[in-house]
């Protein structure tokens, strides 16, 4: 169980290097907020300024009230007393314009900040997924990754603003408290001085609290991904039918609960703890103030002050503790934003992987004239993993040729495509593209030169025309592309059953989308696969899974057909299709273990013609 530390009644050295530490991310912040809505946050900053000056004015107003009232009681009936009365109405007419006033800014304010909160949510919300496209898919596949993504994105929409409001109730109020203070020391230093430090105890325990909170929640960030997780496949179409099927409802809500109230018992002792503390040395404060209130009385009672200042002092005790209770509460709040705002720029921080921005090209370094592809003694193996995915891979493809990757389930073929496609950058070795390092290349230039299909291929929940536009997103409106496209990849029968054709919503999280068949989507992503007309490379790694071998045999006919002349890299169970390329490679435990033709591998009696004996069995 987490247990945050005990506040002591002095702040230690470290707290005070947190508290200075509190303002190191204020200036970025504020910058985010201006870049955002410059005109709100000008106009905060001003309105913050008059609603820190208005409230002096209404205390004094009052003085001058009560004064009048009293001046009014002691005089005699006649002019005299009917001057003082009007004297009282009038003052009394300024303090309502002032509160007036105060009305007005306060509701302005809150509309600014409002605005400029939407603005500022919706900016930081973009700059977050903005990050996320640069970065590699090595991070995306990495849990430390989403623990970072999570924590920047928990509170990125609510922390900025934060922050900045709390400069602002800093900014207020500490010209506040230098007007009350004003007022305090004409009656007594040490009373005000001693009605201030009388805060400083319940300004330390919030300062350690927000602390503790904030460890704890960063301290849990994998097991809030784990009940996220949770509540996704309960409460998904994605997995509904295998949860009513198998009744794996009771098991995974049993989880959700049990995670649920852990979470929840660490909140409530943490709250609970916070509180009492806050409540006890909150006490020092009103202890503080009772005796400042005793000596006032005292002072007002004997002569000393008349009515009007003994009323002007407790409302400067009063409304001076206030603000100096809330200088120090904004300090402490601003430690806190300052701690969720290491979040966010520690997650913009991340490192992209490659040493250039995405799109722009590397130096030119053609090591040999041909056109092809060549891996060289390429390795790869997944961070903190401690097998290879592929090792010592070396092997040329040369312009034009069809290559079959075969090999059973985690022999690394989907990572050799990964590589090819330059979503992971080899461990060790190299892979090149006509004579250039893939890592040289524009990444923009190389992705446009293939077409690739994966087996765990997307099914988006848009528009069919959207969903096999995809594959050439700057072309997605190009409706002649799109219909060649589903042409090539066998979808027009699909398309013609759609009573919206391509226009048709698919999948069911929206009104009126239609849900296709395993097979019907296969198809939708081979379409998409061939969108890209420009592409000289084209890739399926198994996406014809949920097809039978028939429809499967057909699919690669075209695909021959529809290649010719271009590199073609296929992966499949199936021998009938693998058959149909011009060279195979035998994939073993991430190694290059058999290559050659069809004929070839059948001959040598190797890996390849056990594993095609077996399945050619099956069909019997």
């Amino acid at each position: 169980m987490f247990h945050p530390a005990v506040p002591s009644s002095a702040p230690s050295p470290k707290l005070r290097a947190r508290l200075l530490g509190s303002f190191s991310h204020t200036p970025r912040t504020i910058g985010l907020v201006w870049k955002s809505a410059p005109g709100g946050l000008g106009s905060l900053v001003v309105l913050v300024v008059v609603s820190a000056l208005l409230p002096l004015g209404v205390a004094w107003v009052g003085k001058l009230i009560v004064d009048a009232v009293v001046a009014a009681q002691a005089a005699a009936p006649g002019p005299g007393r009917d001057a003082a009365v009007a004297v009282a109405i009038r003052w009394v007419l300024v303090e309502l314009g002032l509160f007036v006033a105060i009305s007005l800014i306060e509701r302005t304010i809150s509309l600014c900040r409002q605005l400029v909160g939407s603005r500022l949510s919706i900016d930081i919300n973009v700059k977050i997924l903005e990050k996320a496209l640069t970065l590699d898919l090595g991070h995306f596949e990495n849990p430390e990754f989403y623990d970072k993504l999570v924590r920047a994105r928990r509170e990125a929409s609510s922390r900025p603003l934060s922050l900045v409001q709390q400069n602002f109730v800093l900014l207020r109020n500490t010209l506040l408290l230098s007007g009350w203070a004003a007022f305090l020391i004409s009656f007594s230093p040490w009373a005000a001085l001693g009605l201030l430090a009388a805060a400083v105890p319940a300004f330390i325990s919030e300062v350690k609290f927000s602390g503790a909170e904030f460890r704890l929640r960063n301290w849990r960030s994998p097991e809030n991904r784990r009940l996220n997780y949770l509540e996704h496949v309960i409460a998904n179409d994605e997995h509904a039918k295998e949860v009513k099927l198998f009744g794996l409802g009771p098991m995974l809500l049993a989880r959700y609960r049990s995670l649920a109230e852990t979470f929840f018992g660490q909140d409530r002792q943490l709250a609970i703890r916070r509180a009492l503390w806050t409540f006890g040395l909150s006490l020092l404060a009103t202890a503080a103030f009772y005796g400042c209130y005793v000596a006032v009385a005292v002072a007002a009672a004997l002569g000393v002050i008349t009515l009007g200042t003994m009323t002007l002092y407790l409302g400067a005790f009063r409304q001076g503790q206030d603000s100096f209770r809330a200088v120090l509460s904004a300090v402490g709040g601003m430690y806190e934003d300052n701690l969720y705002m290491s979040n966010l720029f520690e997650f913009l921080a991340l490192p992209t992987g490659r040493g250039q921005v995405a799109g722009t090209p590397g130096p030119v370094a053609r090591v040999r004239m041909e056109e092809g592809i060549r891996f060289e003694n390429v390795g790869f193996r997944y961070p903190e993993a401690k097998e290879w995915a592929l090792r010592e891979v070396s092997v040329f493809i040369p312009k034009g040729e069809s290559l079959a990757l075969v090999g059973e389930n985690g022999a690394g073929k989907t990572t050799f495509i990964k590589l090819l496609t330059r979503l992971y950058a080899p461990t060790e070795g190299r892979i090149l593209l006509d004579g250039r390092d893939l890592q040289d290349w524009d990444e923009t230039k190389l992705r446009q030169r293939i077409g690739v299909i994966f087996q765990d291929f997307n099914q988006y929940q848009f528009v069919l025309r959207e969903n096999v536009g995809t594959g050439s997103v700057e072309h997605i409106e190009d409706r002649p592309r799109v219909q060649r496209a589903v042409e090539r990849g066998g979808a027009q029968e699909l398309v013609a059953s759609l009573t919206e054709g391509l226009e048709t919503q698919l999948g069911r999280w929206f009104k009126g989308g239609a849900e296709l068949s395993g097979g019907q989507w296969q198809k939708v992503a081979l379409a998409r696969a061939f969108m890209r007309e420009e592409a000289d490379i084209l890739v399926l790694d198994e996406p014809t899974a949920a097809l039978d071998a028939a429809a499967e045999h057909k699919v690669f006919e075209r695909f021959r057909k529809l290649t010719h002349g271009r590199t073609a890299i296929l992966i499949s169970h199936r021998f009938p299709t693998v058959r149909m390329a011009d060279r195979i490679l035998v994939i073993e435990h991430g190694r290059i273990m058999e290559q050659g033709t069809h004929a070839e591998l059948l001959a040598s009696a190797g890996r390849y013609a056990k594993l095609f004996t077996l399945q050619a069995e099956g069909y019997r």
